[in-house]
């Protein structure tokens, strides 16, 4: 019923927890589409036994690249574009699922550490999972215990917490987005189209798109957040490189700004976060 599409550029103690976590807590048929940018530390090697479909590249592309890369040969008709650091929750294909059909939303994503339901509930978790992750990183560097033990100290049992916001909040959305995990209806394309390859940060632009499409055409509704769907974000967990390699089409990039000029603010004025 989903298709799931990740892109993947090494990270394996990362990759092999999000694939553990994607077979336990899915309720629901899906088929993962793996599209890996010349991962070298046995990730490729990994997902090319695990994916349902892979894609390998001979270089590193953006993101936005390598979603539409996962359209082409998606063959579910709702596409979850996660990223490989996240932790899903139990049922949250179901539940998300569930949201979309009664509220007829074509764009969706979830709440997480990154984005929740005001900012100062948004603050004080995103200083406790920094606090915690640079400390267990420092300590015991990334492994498969390690990421274990960061959710662990974050949460106490992930499940409960997971169980306690969706008792809160059911149903709820507000208008937001987390970019780390969003989930569009194949229908939703033939409105504001695919990924735009030109911007690193197409999280934003999606939601622009989404946004400006609803005030002209009010046929679609703005990136809508589930507050009570939650899903845990890991973040960056490397450390940055110094010699860092630009993206196979870094020429193509542009700003958000560049697109999107004086509209930008008013744009995103209303979002929480």
């Amino acid at each position: 019923m989903i298709s799931i599409i990740t892109s993947v550029h090494n990270q394996l103690n990362m990759n092999k927890l999000f694939y553990e976590t994607l077979q336990k807590n899915s309720s629901l048929p899906f088929e993962l589409i793996v599209i890996d940018n010349n991962s070298t530390d046995g990730s490729k090697e990994f997902f090319k036994d695990k994916a349902d479909v892979f894609i390998p590249n001979e270089e590193n592309y953006s993101y936005p690249h390598c979603q539409n890369q996962g359209i082409a040969v998606a063959k579910y008709h709702y596409l979850a574009f996660f990223n490989n650091d996240i932790l899903v929750s139990k049922e949250w294909d179901k539940k998300i699922l569930q949201i979309m059909n009664d509220k007829a939303i074509e764009v969706i994503s979830f709440a997480t550490n990154d984005h929740l339901e005001n900012k100062i509930v948004q603050k004080k978790m995103h200083k406790k999972w920094k606090r915690i992750k640079y400390f267990i990183r420092a300590l015991s560097g990334i492994n498969v215990r390690s990421l274990k033990r960061m959710v662990k100290w974050m949460y106490g049992d992930f499940d409960k917490f997971c169980n306690a916001r969706y008792e809160t909040f059911k149903d709820a959305v507000v208008e937001g987005f987390s970019g780390s995990c969003i989930l569009i209806k194949k229908s939703a394309f033939e409105k504001i189209g695919i990924w735009d390859e030109r911007l690193q940060v197409a999280d934003f632009d999606l939601f622009f798109r989404t946004k400006e499409r609803a005030v002209q055409y009010h046929d679609i509704k703005p990136l809508q957040l589930a507050l009570g769907v939650y899903i845990h974000h890991f973040q960056r967990l490397t450390l940055r490189s110094k010699n860092v390699i630009p993206f196979a089409d870094q020429k193509n990039i542009i700003s958000i700004k560049e697109k999107w000029g004086d509209k930008t603010e008013a744009l995103y004025k209303d979002v929480i976060g």
